[in-house]
């Protein structure tokens, strides 16, 4: 390859020749764009882990076999998680066999069908095949959405721009606190309130088809025009050209090495071992350290709180869901200012200090009658919040996006996605049941110590890859599995091990 790792556009070095070249965040409204519609896969994932919470309140009045039956209750809210696994699982392969705008479009009809099916569903079963495609798309839009925007955006402002994403997840949670109070006095309550979710998955159906493909993606499959077209549209002409000319030379050598990856080369692979290991272990933690508990079951753990009218509980909600949106925009700013490492590290020691909170508030709240107690669990659910969405929100999903080379981009984005989802289907399955057995105090506590091994985790495994290229992160898997300078023989034995 004629470009050094030095000189390579995007990298600090290139930057620091260049600085006139850098790229910040609002300065190209194309690539802001870009990222907000490929997003709206987020706000369809976000409105739908938390439209169900307060839909579950009234789907119970409707339906007295779900009121009389917590394993019912558990599987209406689950069985979209459930979709979301074979989703994320098939997405991987379908990003990369047919392009990441195609999975787009794919994943909008599925989620629109699935829509209407629960908005009419005349009994609790047709509802939950409802639930089913609608995780199937969402399933699809989480694997998508990262890997298109990260594909297309500079590297400098790829973390900030991944982290929209991330804001569109939380935004939808809180449009679905907000359309869950504003439908509460209406006749059919839940059957607008999960109707309605069909609206942005049209939304972005119709913007995508005036979207480009992903120009990486484009350039792999040999269609050279076409994403120069792109890159022209994101670069200044005085960067265009080098990143064309890197583009081109790094793709010939990713056809090559593309036609021989399958599922069992990530683990055959020691360098994507390793990747793969920190991308799906960091998606793992930010489901076990309890955030969908938090957002689905919010309402419950209000009311479980002692504040008991369905209103209040919706309102309070709001608020963690507001909270939730708000510290996103924080680490959308943080993420490629502080680093992803040490974002995560505060955000994971504020958790820690936050579930311990609440289990003390809901043990003394066992034992006492008093007020206090209820509004010391709101504090700590809100304090949860608000150190978990700037950090463990944005920082899994953008790790993601970046530390895979780009013929396993596809297949281990979609293998983390179904991690991230196994894991989202264990906890949201178990929660309610695990807190009526050994009460919620102590499953608080678990939750705190899951979070304490997450933060050993980030220490020990998870490199810094802000500001850094696609290709600069492969060199940092390469020297963990290798070494900092592997002797060319064995160099040349990785490389033909890994792609064989």
């Amino acid at each position: 390859m004629t470009i050094t790792m030095q000189s390579t556009p995007g990298s600090s070095g290139y930057l620091d020749l260049y600085p006139e070249r850098k790229m910040s965040f609002f300065k190209n409204p194309y690539i802001l764009g870009l990222a907000a519609v490929a997003g709206i896969g987020g706000l369809l994932f976000g409105y739908d882990t938390g439209v169900i919470s307060g839909a579950l309140l009234y789907i119970k009045d409707d339906f007295e076999e779900v009121r009389n039956s917590n394993f019912l209750q558990e599987t209406i809210v689950s069985m979209a998680i459930a979709g979301a696994i074979v989703g994320a699982a098939a997405g991987g392969w379908f990003n990369d066999f047919f392009g990441r705008k195609k999975a787009t479009l794919f994943a909008d009809v599925i989620f629109a069908l699935g829509a209407i099916l629960m908005a009419a569903a005349p009994d609790p079963y047709v509802l939950i095949v409802g639930r089913l495609f609608v995780g199937l798309g969402v399933g699809i839009a989480s694997v998508t959405a990262p890997v298109y925007i990260a594909e297309a955006s500079p590297s400098e402002i790829r973390g900030s721009l991944v982290s929209t994403n991330v804001l569109m997840i939380t935004g939808g949670q809180f449009l679905s606190y907000l359309v869950n109070l504003a439908f509460t006095e209406v006749p059919g309550t839940w059957r607008w309130m999960l109707g309605v979710s069909g609206v942005p998955a049209v939304v972005q159906f119709v913007c995508m088809l005036f979207l480009p493909e992903s120009p990486r993606w484009l350039f792999i499959k040999n269609r050279k025009n076409e994403a120069v077209d792109v890159l022209t549209k994101i670069y200044d002409l005085s960067r265009l050209e080098d990143e064309v000319d890197f583009l081109t030379a790094q793709s010939e050598q990713d056809r090559q090495r593309r036609s021989n990856v399958n599922f069992w080369h990530v683990f055959r692979s020691k360098e994507i071992r390793l990747a793969f290991l920190v991308g799906g272990g960091l998606l793992f933690f930010q489901q076990f350290t309890g955030i969908n508990t938090v957002m689905y079951y919010s309402p419950t753990i209000v009311q479980m709180a002692g504040f008991h009218a369905n209103q209040l509980a919706l309102l309070l909600s709001l608020i963690v869901a507001g909270m939730n949106a708000a510290g996103t925009v924080l680490g959308i700013y943080l993420i490629d200012h502080a680093g992803r490492k040490k974002l995560a590290l505060c955000s994971l020691a504020g958790v820690i200090v936050s579930l311990v909170l609440l289990s003390f508030a809901f043990f003394k709240k066992s034992t006492s009658s008093s007020e206090v107690y209820g509004w010391i669990a709101v504090v700590g659910l809100a304090l949860y919040i608000g150190f978990f969405s700037p950090g463990m929100g944005p920082v899994p999903w953008t790790v993601n996006s970046e530390i895979y080379p780009e013929e396993y981009r596809g297949i281990c984005g979609g293998m983390s996605a179904t991690v991230c989802w196994v894991s989202n289907l264990i906890v949201s399955e178990t929660f309610l049941s695990i807190a009526d057995s050994i009460g919620i105090a102590s499953t608080f506590l678990i939750l705190g110590a899951i979070a304490v091994v997450a933060f050993l985790f980030v220490i020990l495994y998870v490199p810094e890859t802000k500001g850094l290229t696609f290709d600069e992160v492969e060199v940092i898997w390469k020297e963990r599995a290798w070494g900092k300078n592997p002797n060319p023989n064995t160099q040349r034995l990785l490389e033909e091990g890994s792609h064989s």
